[in-house]
């Protein structure tokens, strides 16, 4: 493994790490979901309030840096509102991590929080997944291409040119389920089964209803912070060390095959600049808003060829229990929890791994001790967009 911070500058690690309460929250408020989820990642590092000299938002207004840290008593001097869809967190924290490294802020809080299932149940409106029919996406949008549609388009193409089956595709959310039910926090921990991921009302060909992720209230925070602070931390550091990020397209008219997401860029920087290699990761927190991006995007990192995700997802792989290379252990957005851009809760779930703090779910590395390195990939859009970090502890 490369030294930490061998990019130059300081060291940077994650010495915060927590959630907001997660599920079904019909009383609750973005804004009280970001308080509680930044109250308890700074309650985690033990350090105060006014340590934090960096913040970033998204997902929350035209100002969420600006409005979510005035209602959290922050004036921070270094700011983000990166916004790339569910990438945005792993993009976001790259950038606060070359901040910290160049000394431009010291301790940077990352924090989200959205009542997506509450607004849903409630008839509130939540945005328009259109993205609505400006710039390119004009040409596109009144044909009825819906996101879900985009993704489904993809995993199509990915079957048609690789033979890839609608039952490893299933296989990613049985063996995500199988990891939900060791983890308390999980909405849904009943085992599944292929037939009955395959027997469910078609949402969009050839996705059923839970190939799809699930619709949760929630929000999550990250603390990152300089060498220097980690002796007056309460918890373990666990160190940033390497990053990547990469766009591809907007249009699907401009994404030039269906069967490569940017993770094949943005991961290749961060193993790069790690000085690591996929086979040595532990484990990996994949966004999974549909199952075939936990295929796909596995390919892309390089955790197998391309075209053989179908078979490296079978057998159980995937589990927490037994699996070769334990992914989205938490139980992902296809079991676990899914408020919206789901990338922070990646990082949150890396941080717990690293940390030992994963109770029936944690993750042993070779030697059977608590696992040494794993990967946080996030994506954004329809395969628009993706940011990986690799952790160390």
């Amino acid at each position: 493994m490369a030294e930490v911070g061998t990019s130059g500058g300081r060291k940077v690690a994650v010495v915060g790490a927590a959630l907001s309460d997660c599920g079904r929250l019909d009383d609750a408020t973005p804004y009280g979901l970001h308080a509680q989820a930044a109250r308890r990642a700074l309650a985690d590092a033990g350090l105060d309030p006014r340590q934090v000299n960096g913040f970033g938002s998204a997902g929350l207004g035209t100002l969420a840096p600006v409005e979510v840290a005035e209602y959290l008593g922050l004036r921070p001097t270094w700011v983000d509102s990166t916004a790339v869809g569910g990438s945005t967190w792993e993009v976001m924290a790259a950038h606060a991590a070359d901040a910290i490294a160049a000394g431009h802020a010291d301790a940077v809080l990352l924090v989200y929080g959205s009542t997506a299932r509450a607004d849903i149940r409630a008839g509130r409106r939540t945005g328009d997944l259109s993205f609505g029919a400006r710039g390119p996406l004009q040409f596109e949008v009144p044909y009825g291409h819906t996101l879900i549609a985009k993704y489904a388009m993809a995993a199509r193409r990915h079957m048609v040119e690789h033979g890839t089956t609608i039952e490893q595709l299933a296989q990613v959310a049985v063996q995500a389920r199988a990891n939900a039910a060791l983890n308390p926090e999980a909405m849904f921990r009943t085992p599944l089964t292929v037939d009955e991921v395959l027997a469910g009302p078609m949402i969009a060909d050839p996705f059923t209803k839970l190939h799809c992720c699930l619709r949760s209230d929630g929000g999550a925070a990250v603390l990152l912070a300089a060498e220097e602070y980690v002796r007056d931390c309460r918890t373990a550091p666990v160190w940033v060390l390497g990053t990547g990020e990469h766009v591809s397209h907007a249009a699907m008219s401009q994404w030039p095959d269906f069967t490569v997401s940017p993770a094949a860029v943005s991961g290749r920087l961060a193993f790069e600049r790690a000085g690591v290699r996929p086979e040595e990761m532990d484990f990996a927190e994949l966004y999974d808003a549909f199952t075939y991006m936990t295929l796909v995007t596995l390919e892309d990192l390089g955790f197998c060829a391309k075209g053989e995700g179908g078979a490296f997802v079978e057998r159980g792989r995937l589990r927490v229990a037994g699996g070769e290379l334990p992914v989205n252990t938490d139980g992902g957005g296809l079991s676990c929890q899914h408020p919206g851009m789901r990338g922070l809760f990646l990082l949150v779930e890396a941080v717990r791994q690293l940390r030992g703090e994963a109770g029936e779910r944690q993750v042993r590395g070779r030697d059977g001790q608590i696992a040494r390195l794993g990967v946080a990939s996030g994506t954004g859009g329809w395969f628009c967009s993706s940011g990986t970090v690799v952790l160390g502890r």
